[in-house]
């Protein structure tokens, strides 16, 4: 499977300066320039080795192009990619999908955001379950289909400090339809009833990706 990791920081007037920097690092990943920060950055990067995120991402950040700048935490989140148990190809929904996905240059903007269910939706019978989820995935799927957001979905449990159960990706080539989806989202059953924190919300456009996995 793979993990993703996303991370801000602000007092950056120039994301493109930390362009070189992270081209020699070998890192995989994105780099945004924050829409509501005008010194803001958000960082996305992945990996199947969770290792990479210490040894390879911890010196990136430690070095010169990043020590100046100042982490949010907040928006310090990770996941792992995962299945419901029907797909059939793993291979396409743990690994490709997700990296096409964020490093499709035809999808600059983005909106990232962690979640928690309540407990009472772990408590619904499973078919309850199953309905709520199939409605909010009808929305999405629409959104998919006109290309107008694309999403990626992390699994957080255990994973970062604030317990979100999700992280939530909103990849599109427009901006206006990343946030129309959320709104719509809002009417479900599930944001509306089961969740018990939404947010913070990260909008950006990106500002440099690594290298498109080859086809």
């Amino acid at each position: 499977r793979l993990f993703m990791q996303f991370m801000a920081f602000g007092g950056c007037p120039d994301a493109k300066a930390l362009v070189p920097a992270l081209e020699a690092s070998g890192v995989s990943g994105v780099l945004y320039e924050d829409l509501n920060d005008p010194r803001g950055i958000g960082f996305l990067t992945f990996s199947q080795s969770p290792a990479t995120f210490i040894d390879r991402v911890r010196l990136l950040l430690n070095g010169p192009a990043f020590a100046g700048l100042v982490q949010k935490p907040e928006f310090t989140l990770l996941g792992r990619t995962y299945a419901i148990g029907y797909e059939p190809d793993l291979k396409e929904v743990l690994l490709d999908r997700p990296r096409r996905t964020v490093l499709n240059r035809e999808w600059p903007w983005a909106v990232w955001y962690p979640l928690r269910r309540n407990g009472r939706f772990a408590q619904l019978p499973a078919e309850e379950q199953a309905v709520i989820l199939a409605e909010h995935g009808r929305i999405g799927m629409a959104f998919g289909v006109g290309d107008y957001a694309h999403d990626v979905r992390l699994a957080c449990h255990g994973l970062e400090k604030n317990d979100n159960d999700f992280l939530i990706g909103l990849l599109g080539p427009e901006l206006f339809p990343l946030s129309s989806c959320v709104q719509r989202m809002r009417r479900t059953r599930q944001t509306s009833i089961h969740l018990e924190r939404l947010g913070p919300f990260f909008a950006g456009r990106v500002a440099w990706q690594s290298a498109p996995p080859t086809p």
